[in-house]
């Protein structure tokens, strides 16, 4: 048994802060931050609105789109580093908001990675037959733990949620998955503090992300690029075969270096940073689910997916859509 696309889904909040509104806030300009990170918008979570809320609201489409009810779900997987609370996970709290109950609730925390790890994890519990219809999803509020007043990271990051749900297949839709992870380099990308390690007198940055972007650059276009690769050669399928590239969307010239390694034009990219920033583990399954709703993907194609972030973690996918 094998597993399948049957449905996507997203959720943006309705608060929109635009790259003209943080050049009153910090130290910035709407052109330099679209000529290095192609991010011309983020949405931001409203008072009160938490992570589970954007996910509800984007495993919901999803499950519609499938044609399915919350009731059918054997497996909901989540990944996110923004949680409403330490426990219960938001896997529960989210199958409390579905109305499910019994079926096995994960979180998973890989940073932008998230949703590639959900998706490898669901997937080996549907080849094993363990659910027939799994849902996975990618949800953060970013903004929770961005530091407004740092123009090296206020400019990147957004909030959102995305969706798909996996159903049972005879014939493989995810063709194959490939994980990675390397805590060297755990110092490039990171926030400082967790419940275990709170100092008695925490500074204020403590619990924003921090970030040194030339090296995480660097490591992401050459992870990136590789990760892209071996999925192929697990699936055994060359990359001018590949119909879209859907890649973590955190910077246009980090996914501009990784189409042009992989001999894959801008046109068969899948490019939604401009509309959201980065939202880590949302982001690969909210573009998905864009692609899919506009019509530029369609059944059958064959798409690679892919994310890296702190970790450093990596992962990708390769689906027959």
């Amino acid at each position: 048994m094998y597993s399948r696309i049957a449905g996507t889904g997203r959720c943006l909040p309705d608060r929109i802060l635009t790259n003209a509104e943080l050049e009153q806030m910090v130290e910035t300009s709407d052109e330099w931050i679209r000529s290095r990170t192609g991010i011309e918008r983020r949405h931001i979570a409203a008072e009160g609105e938490t992570t589970s809320d954007l996910a509800l609201r984007a495993a919901l489409q999803a499950i519609e789109a499938a044609g399915i009810t919350p009731a059918d779900l054997d497996l909901i997987v989540t990944g996110t580093t923004t949680p409403d609370q330490v426990f219960p996970n938001i896997a529960c709290l989210l199958q409390d908001r579905l109305g499910v109950h019994g079926t096995p609730a994960i979180a998973l925390e890989a940073a932008c990675s998230g949703f590639m790890y959900g998706l490898s994890v669901a997937d080996k519990f549907m080849r094993a037959g363990e659910a027939r219809y799994a849902l996975v999803i990618g949800a953060e509020t970013l903004s929770r733990i961005t530091d407004w007043t740092s123009r090296d990271t206020c400019v990147l990051f957004g909030d959102g949620a995305g969706a798909v749900v996996l159903e049972a297949s005879e014939t493989p839709g995810i063709l194959a998955t490939h994980l990675g992870a390397d805590g060297h380099y755990k110092d490039l990308l990171y926030v400082p503090t967790g419940p275990s390690r709170r100092a008695v007198t925490p500074s204020r940055d403590d619990g924003f992300i921090h970030m040194r972007g030339n090296e995480v650059f660097k490591v992401a276009v050459r992870t990136l690029g590789g990760v892209a690769e071996e999925v192929l050669a697990k699936a055994g399928v060359d990359k001018t075969e590949v119909d879209w590239l859907v890649p973590h969307q955190a910077n246009i010239r980090i996914i501009q270096a990784t189409a042009k390694r992989l001999d894959i034009p801008m046109e068969r990219v899948v490019l939604t940073v401009q509309d959201h920033g980065n939202t880590s583990a949302a982001s690969v399954p909210m573009a998905l689910d864009v692609a899919v709703r506009d019509g530029r993907i369609q059944r059958g194609q064959l798409l690679l997916l892919e994310a890296f972030g702190g970790g450093l973690t990596w992962g990708s996918a390769l689906v027959r859509y």
